[in-house]
Formats: structure tokens, sequence, C-alpha cells
């Protein structure tokens, strides 16, 4: 067993730097707490170079319950970027306020479940990386102390306590048939397990990081949340505690269910199809520009679920998820640090924004077309890649969903793109950090597409 916890050094980074400035915030005035941003930021900074680091070394497993592979690899640089983001979003937004330090430390927090989440690979660890991941954000969704925050974190809170119960039944249920609770002793264990126990605990996992994910039947809390929440948060909330929540999924499948065990790919298939298709559909008649996203992300956890659904079945399925969650996770990012730059909720209140800022309605438009999968977004990529693992699987009519839910989810983005061109309202000041996170995000997307692109086609 591998005991060196210098094989957590991305993880130990986040946790001091949150640990740090905990204490920190504790003694500096008021005025001057934006120096527990400057730490938080240096944590993740020192956490991404300690992942790269990581990167280039062979998979080994920590603890034996923390595998470091390609997939953590991948987790780990997404999340933490994703994250280094969000504090540039919210440093403008609670500057001065009386919990500004404490505010960093939650998202750091959030952020450290979230990497232990994707790389768990014992069912203990699982359950103690989901609490880290969602306490923290129940209190950052409620952290305006305003009306729609507190619904949206009460509503958060209920959805995430409900499932969480199904999820941990479900571990004592497998754990009892599996006679474990690490995955590979789990997936010996359940090969000769009564197939009815087994479903009915793989179903009450998958309810817990389906609701991580935002995926159905654990969607209920997106728009709310994406609404209620400050903007920086309802940015972080979709899209940081995601790249967990699949990574989770895919491993769990890959590593602990034998073949075939409880119809997973049909289940997820299945889950997976709604959810694009639901998500899609309630975008439609969205006016609300947060509303919109939030059902966003939920078509996107559609997509996702494809590789997930495709693990084990196809060589395909892990590279189609890890870059499709990377791109994502830029793509989502920059879409809301428009948002917050603009600082408007309504499709209304964009109109003329390409005019009155260029680059920031550009940016809109390349995470827009993003989403939809336009080349040469990143996304682009990551759904080529999707398709493939789809059909490569066997699952034809899963890519033909994914293929027709893709097509029309261009008409709600359409209805932000085209008001951008019209004349402007009034003048328009987006925030300066907000608006260089909306064009690096879309830089970002267009040269990862670029490449990615140009990789697959030699």
């Amino acid at each position: 067993m591998n005991e060196n916890p210098a094989d957590l050094a991305p993880e130990l980074c986040v946790l001091i730097a949150a640990v740090l400035g905990l204490v920190n915030g504790l003694f500096l005035p008021r005025e001057r707490q934006w120096r527990v941003a400057v730490i938080c930021a240096a944590g993740l900074v020192a956490g991404l170079a300690a992942a790269g680091v990581a990167a280039t070394r062979a998979d080994l497993t920590v603890f034996d319950s923390f595998a470091v592979d390609p997939v953590t690899h991948v987790t780990r640089i997404t999340v933490l970027g994703a994250t280094l983001g969000v504090l540039v979003l919210a440093a403008g937004r609670v500057r001065g306020h009386p919990r500004e330090s404490e505010h960093y430390v939650l998202i750091l927090l959030a952020a450290l479940g979230a990497i232990v989440l994707g790389a768990a690979s014992d069912l203990l660890v699982l359950v103690a990386a989901y609490l880290l991941a969602s306490i923290p954000a129940y209190a950052l969704a409620g952290f305006g102390k305003d009306a729609p925050g507190t619904e949206a974190a009460l509503k958060y809170y209920l959805m995430s306590a409900l499932l969480g119960v199904f999820m941990l039944a479900g571990v004592t249920l497998l754990f009892g048939v599996g006679r474990g609770t690490a995955y590979p002793v789990l997936r010996a264990g359940l090969s000769g397990a009564p197939s009815a126990a087994v479903a009915v605990g793989v179903v009450a996992v998958l309810a817990g990081l389906l609701f991580k994910a935002g995926a159905v039947p654990g969607h209920f809390w997106v728009p709310d949340v994406t609404e209620g929440a400050p903007p920086a948060i309802a940015a972080f909330v979709t899209t940081v505690p995601k790249i967990g929540a699949f990574a989770a999924l895919y491993r769990f499948a890959a590593e602990t269910l034998p073949p075939g065990a409880a119809g997973w790919p049909a289940l997820v298939a299945a889950a997976a199809a709604v959810t694009m298709t639901l998500g899609n559909l309630a975008a439609f008649g969205q006016d609300n520009v947060r509303r919109l996203l939030a059902y966003s992300t939920v078509s996107q956890a559609g997509y996702l679920l494809v590789p997930v659904a495709m693990a084990g079945r196809t060589g395909l399925a892990e590279p189609a998820l890890l870059y499709y969650v990377a791109a994502y996770a830029v793509t989502n990012l920059g879409a809301f640090a428009v948002v917050l730059a603009r600082g408007r909720d309504d499709l209304a209140g964009y109109a003329g924004l390409m005019r009155g800022s260029p680059l920031l309605g550009l940016s809109l438009v390349v995470c827009l077309l993003g989403f939809v999968g336009t080349p040469p977004t990143a996304v682009f990529v990551g759904k080529v890649l999707m398709f493939g693992a789809a059909l490569d699987g066997g699952y034809g009519w899963l890519a033909a969903v994914a293929a027709v839910n893709s097509v029309a989810s261009v008409f709600y983005y359409l209805r932000w793109i085209v008001p951008l061109f019209r004349r402007p309202d009034g003048p328009s000041r987006p925030a300066r950090g907000a608006r260089a996170v909306a064009v690096a995000a879309a830089l970002l997307s267009l040269a990862l597409g670029i490449g990615s692109g140009l990789a697959l086609t030699t």
C-alpha cells in the first residue's frame, strides 16, 4: 500500500490554503480581507503546478482509496483551474463583506471535495467527498442572505439530503453484498452477489451522484440555485461539482461494476436521453439568462452521461468524458462570466452588447455556440468523441438522440445571440475581472478546439 502524503500534493495545497485563509481572516480588518483571496489563489496555482507534475508519473493508488490516474489528473487540473476563475469572478462582488474570508475558504473546500469525489476508489471516501463538496455549497448558495438566495440554499440542501440518504443506503447495501468498500474488492464480490440487491444498491448510489452532476432525476435544484445564488457561485455550483461527479460516475462504472451489472449501460443511457431532452425543452421558453444557462447545464449533463454509459464497452469512453468535461467547464465559466460582467439577467438587457463591448459579445457568442458544439470550439471536439463512444459502444440510438438535441438547442441559444447585434439601450460598463475571465475562457475554448481538431485529423 502506498502511504506517501506527497502523492496528494495538489489536495494538500488547496487544504493548506483554505486553513491559512481562514486563520488570517480571523485577524485581518475588513478592508484587508482581500489578502485571503490572494492566499487561496496561490494555493490553487500551487495545486495546479503539483497536479501537472503528478500527471507525468505512473498511475498509483494512495492509501488504498485514492486513485492517481488520468481521470484524477484531468479532474484536478480542471477543478483547480475553474475554481481559480471563480475566485476572480467572486472577488469584486464580496470585497468588503463581513464574511469575505469565509466566502473564499468555502469555495476552496467545496473544490477540494469535488477533486476527492473524482479520485475516490472506495465507497467510504466517495461519501465523505460527497459531503465535503456539498456542505460548503449550501452556505455559498445562501451567502447573500436575501430571499432568493435563502430559498435556493434550502432547496439545494433538502435535495442533497434526500438523495444523499439514498446514496448512503446504496453504499450500505453494496458493502453488505460485495463484502468490502474498496472498488477492486467490490468488483470481485459483486460478480457473485444477488443481481437484484446489486441493482438496488447501484441505483441508490447513482441517485446521489446524479444529484451532484445536475442530471435527471436530481436536477430540480439547478435552476433555483443558479437564479437565486450570487452569479459567481452560480457559475461555481454548475461547473466544479459536475467535474467531480462525472469522474466519480465513470470510475464507479469502470472499476466497481462487473460488465453489464445492474443493466448499467441501458440505465445510464436512458438517464442521459431524458436529461438532455428535458434540459433543452425547459430552456426554450426562458427569458431569464441564468435560468436558461441552468437548463443548458442540465442538457450538457445529458451529453456527459453518454460516455459514462459506455464505460467498459469502448476505449473511447474515457477520453470522450475527460475532454468533454474540461471543455464544458471552460465554456460554462465563460458564459457565466459574461452574465456577471453585464450585470443583467433578462435577455433584453443584452441588446447591443456586440456594439457596446465587442470583446464581451464575441466571448458570449463563442461560449453559446460552443454549447451547441459548433466548430472550432472545444465542445465540438468533445461531442465528436461522445458520438464516437456511443456508436462504438453499440448505442446508435443514443447518438441519434444527442444529435437531435444538439440541433434543437440552437433555437434558445440564438434567442440570446440575436439581441447582441441590435441597437444598444444604453452605455455598457462591464466589470473588468469578469470580462477578463469571459475573454480568456472564449480564447481557451477556441484554442482547445482548434488544437484538438488538428490532432484528430492527423
